[in-house]
């Protein structure tokens, strides 16, 4: 008798081919790095450079036509140590007044950022103790729902809102909190998602591109141009009022296209967005602001007047004269005195909102480590021009560029400071770096030019400002347009007529700004 044999198993399937990894995408290195790596080939190509100076006068700045090669007396070791105490020199080096070399313990004038590095890091603290007490963030939503009904008056307003902001304290990534209430609101109201989008990052970027005493920006390339924060207030008051004007009316322009024709918008509709407009103008109104935010926001206003009032030469700007002498009233603040402010301030709004001293103290140790970064970034970059003043290359690379600048009209030298600025804000993503980099360079060719620095100043943060509207290696813009899910090819089709736009205006206003200082 035969045994029937039992079945094969069936063969195990063939396994599927592994999939590739996903390839890994570019990301462009964090300001940090960039500085690090500059830091490294400033310090190769100084011996390479010859070196050189130039005769300076009672006040520091270089003399036009005297400059002369002078060899370097440092040693490889010498060199070696700069590199290695860069970063400490950016910080605290102090320059000795006999040899110019700049070193953590020499004797004379600091050199080292130190006291733009503390002015951030109160700055940090006073915004995070601000937004901690809900003040800020309930007012703008108030804002947004009182003109809920009202389109181009709730795009006015919150861009207009937004561009004080950025102009006084540089309010750029707090926006991107801001798309969740926005953007529904937009869409309520017939507009596409562009709109919303154009709102939040154009109306805070055009503060930051005509920043009058922002901090981060013109506060840290004047001190690194030697000027006082109020120097040239006029005319970036003057260009924020009408670049901010011309941007919201942009904006308006396009969300009044799309509300008549919805065919017409450039990112189209998202599966319920039109559907959108039908129950969103009817949600409930935000919780009011209470005394207690009312308190809050005025302490805010006042502590940023209190700011702009502190730091203008008040007799220069009313008559005219940079050497007037000062009135009694000036206070002719700088950066130690208002880190103290700003220290003061974060203390008595979180006093004022009965924060308690466990959480303020918290709050205020919180914001000033959120802001390390900035102030980082600011020791780096001065730790780069350290080695180049102590390897006597400075004023080479100045001399270099004077033949350019002279007998070059003040208009053109305006202009050409805005357009050479703006590769160097593509590749210094961070604002405060870029200025403290740039500015050593920037601001004694002002001098040669016969132009006021505080133009050299307005040129470059308007550069910045500009590319920072665009570039994909922001946090704001990609962050932002990834919240209103838009694209980015989209957004830059929307955008880009405005930008054309604006540095026609920003060279005018610099090149006017130039002839007029």
């Amino acid at each position: 008798m035969t045994v029937p044999r039992a079945p094969e198993p069936p063969a195990p399937p063939a396994a599927a081919p592994a999939e590739p990894p996903p390839a890994k995408r570019f990301t462009f290195p964090s300001a940090v790095t960039v500085l690090a790596v500059v830091t490294l080939a400033v310090w190769l190509l100084a011996f390479v450079i010859p070196s050189g100076t130039y005769t300076r006068n009672g006040h520091g700045a270089p003399v036009q036509g005297t400059y002369h090669r002078a060899p370097s007396a440092q040693t490889f070791p010498e060199r070696l140590n700069d590199l290695f105490l860069s970063p400490v020199n950016g910080l605290y080096g102090i320059k000795d007044a006999r040899t110019g070399q700049v070193g953590p313990g020499l004797s004379g004038e600091l050199y080292g950022s130190a006291g733009v590095f503390l002015f951030v890091l109160a700055i940090g603290a006073f915004i995070t103790v601000v937004f901690a007490t809900g003040a800020l963030d309930r007012g703008i939503g108030r804002l947004a729902h009182r003109l809920r009904d009202r389109g181009a008056l709730l795009i006015t307003g919150v861009m207009a809102v937004f561009s004080l902001l950025g102009t006084v304290e540089g309010f750029a990534e707090e926006t991107l909190g801001f798309y969740g209430l926005i953007v529904p609101l937009m869409l309520a109201l017939g507009f596409d998602r562009l709109v919303a989008t154009g709102t939040i990052i154009l109306g805070a970027g055009i503060g930051v591109l005509c920043s009058t005493v922002n901090p981060f920006a013109t506060g840290v390339a004047s001190s690194a141009a030697e000027i006082s924060l109020g120097d040239g207030i006029a005319l970036r008051v003057a260009m924020w009022l009408v670049l901010t004007t011309v941007t919201i009316a942009y904006v308006v322009r396009y969300a009044r296209r799309v509300r008549r024709n919805p065919d017409r918008s450039l990112c189209g509709f998202l599966p319920g967005d039109r559907e959108h407009a039908r129950t969103t103008t009817d949600a409930a109104a935000p919780p009011g602001l209470t005394g207690l935010h009312k308190t809050v926001l005025v302490t805010v206003a006042l502590v940023f007047a209190f700011m702009i009032f502190s730091v203008i030469p008040w007799a220069g700007a009313l008559t005219g004269n940079t050497a007037a002498p000062p009135y009694g009233f000036e206070l002719d603040w700088s950066f130690p005195q208002l880190a103290a402010l700003f220290l003061v301030a974060a203390v008595l709004v979180g006093i004022l909102a009965r924060m308690g001293e466990q959480r303020l103290s918290t709050t205020i140790v919180q914001g000033a480590a959120d802001f390390i970064a900035p102030a980082l970034v600011i020791v780096l970059a001065r730790g780069v021009t350290v080695i180049m003043n102590n390897s006597k290359i400075t004023d080479t690379v100045l001399h270099s560029i004077e033949g350019v600048v002279s007998g070059t009209p003040s208009a053109a030298f305006g202009i050409m400071v805005f357009l050479v600025n703006l590769p160097l804000a593509f590749l210094i993503p961070s604002t405060s770096g870029h200025a403290t980099l740039a500015m050593p360079i920037l601001a004694p060719l002002a001098d040669f030019a016969g132009v006021s620095r505080a133009v050299v100043v307005t040129a470059w943060q308007a550069a910045s400002g500009w590319m920072n509207l665009w570039v994909p290696t922001t946090a704001v813009i990609m962050g932002g347009i990834s919240l209103a899910k838009v694209g980015y090819d989209r957004y830059l089709r929307f955008v880009w007529p405005l930008l054309a736009l604006l540095a026609v205006l920003v060279c005018g206003f610099v090149a006017l700004g130039a002839v007029l200082g």
